[in-house]
């Protein structure tokens, strides 16, 4: 707790500027139409009412709430709930900044690459633009996401931790229903003894938490459910791959009867195949990760390695955000995550400066650009710099190998000897 004062602190001060400046108030957003009728009968202990007012996110609102009912306790409103509602997210986030920064500092990586890795989990402006928008479950989502591929990767991985694993993909998924993309990158980073015990665990953790919305009589969840699966073809927005498809002509309107400028129309065969196609991807690539896993396993190696299954899990967050006709900023959390979790492993002589520039170029590319550029250039923009990006981590990701498994019989060679730093009478004493 000593070595890690500091930067909890510095995670601390993040997050209360992301709450400042991000939860003043959620008038005219997603939250007060989705989410607050629901959290309203909540609060007032009207579960079945809850359950069948929830909206297809209501599964994080299960998740978060005893912080919905906290306010209780000193006489708090509706904005207090949805603040505190925001908090266990960005506590999160904050922790996925403490322990990639525990982990750096046991590696001797050095204070700017710590700092931009703390920076990036907790001061990030696109995190700043999911709680100005009400959805402050992504960043939930996006945590857990990374943490079930970590847990699944880690060298230990027995039973426990493979259940474990599980458990948190599974609560992932039950927090936002695009998490199901990510089941391939964590199956692949188990054993393959162990990937039916992570999928049971995945499936009772999810089911547990999605199954009253699903049994409520006359729930809305379901219905939003299959809305979000069939996606709506008034909704195009220009940050994705479809958008050049569209058409001018005719006058968009957005969501409260606002005029939006430049906009253009989608054909309908493209919001047909928007969310399948994320769905499908996200499946093809977790079926060739599990080919991959198995033919290692058979040869003697192990399974996918953290580095390939955090790449993995960013290429297919990446491919969400340029296939999905809704793309908002907010969809881009569960790939810079990842993308900084795999950076971090990928080059380790160096600050994560790819996950930091993708973070500046979201937050450019959404509500940086804007006010300054027609939709068309937003369009151009966005595309021009995930289309190649997702490129390279594809073609990384093939040119990848598992390494060989420590107990495979291979020699490896010696580790080089490493300085270390260690404590005699309160002296610090340097030694290898």
């Amino acid at each position: 707790m000593r070595a890690n004062a500091l930067c909890a602190l510095a995670a601390a001060c993040g997050c209360a500027a992301l709450a400042w400046l991000g939860l003043i108030g959620f008038v005219w957003g997603d939250y007060e139409i989705e989410a607050l009728p629901a959290v309203n009968e909540l609060v007032s202990g009207h579960l079945l009412e809850f359950l069948r007012l929830a909206p297809t996110y209501g599964g994080s609102l299960i998740e978060r709430a005893p912080f919905a009912l906290a306010p209780s306790l000193w006489g708090g409103g509706e904005l207090a709930v949805y603040r505190m509602l925001a908090l266990p997210c960005l506590l999160a986030t904050a922790a996925l900044g403490i322990y990639l920064v525990d982990r750096m500092r046991a590696q001797g990586r050095s204070r700017l690459a710590r700092a931009v890795t703390l920076g990036v989990c907790v001061a990030n402006p696109v995190a700043l633009r999911a709680l100005e928008l009400g959805h402050s479950e992504e960043l939930l989502d996006a945590v857990l996401c990374v943490a079930a591929v970590l847990i699944a990767a880690s060298p230990s991985a027995g039973r426990r931790r493979a259940l474990l694993a599980g458990v948190v993909l599974g609560l992932a998924i039950a927090d936002k229903e695009s998490a199901l993309i990510a089941v391939g990158p964590v199956l692949a980073a188990l054993p393959a003894r162990r990937r039916l015990l992570g999928l049971g665990g995945t499936i009772a953790s999810a089911g547990a938490i999605v199954g009253p919305l699903l049994l409520a009589p006359g729930g809305a969840f379901l219905a939003s459910a299959r809305g979000v699966a069939s996606t709506n073809a008034e909704i195009f927005q220009p940050w994705q791959l479809w958008w050049f498809f569209g058409h001018h002509g005719a006058v968009v309107r957005g969501l409260f009867g606002a005029h939006k400028p430049g906009y253009r129309i989608g054909p309908a065969w493209a919001a047909t195949i928007s969310h399948p196609l994320v769905v499908g991807t996200g499946a093809a690539l977790a079926l060739a990760l599990l080919v991959r896993a198995h033919r290692s396993e058979r040869r003697g190696g192990g399974p996918l390695p953290a580095r390939q299954a955090l790449l993995a899990l960013a290429l297919v967050m990446l491919a969400r955000c340029v296939f999905d006709t809704w793309d908002v900023s907010y969809y881009m959390l569960p790939f810079l995550f990842a993308l900084l979790a795999w950076e971090l492993l990928a080059r380790p002589d160096a600050p994560p400066l790819l996950a930091l520039l993708c973070t500046v170029l979201a937050w450019a590319s959404f509500p940086g650009l804007p006010p300054y550029a027609t939709p068309d250039v937003q369009a151009a923009v966005f595309l021009a710099w995930t289309l190649p990006l997702g490129a390279w981590l594809g073609m990384r990701l093939l040119r990848e190998r598992i390494p060989p498994h420590a107990s495979a019989g291979a020699v490896s060679a010696p580790e080089p000897a490493q300085e270390i730093t260690v404590r005699a009478l309160e002296r610090p004493v340097r030694t290898s």
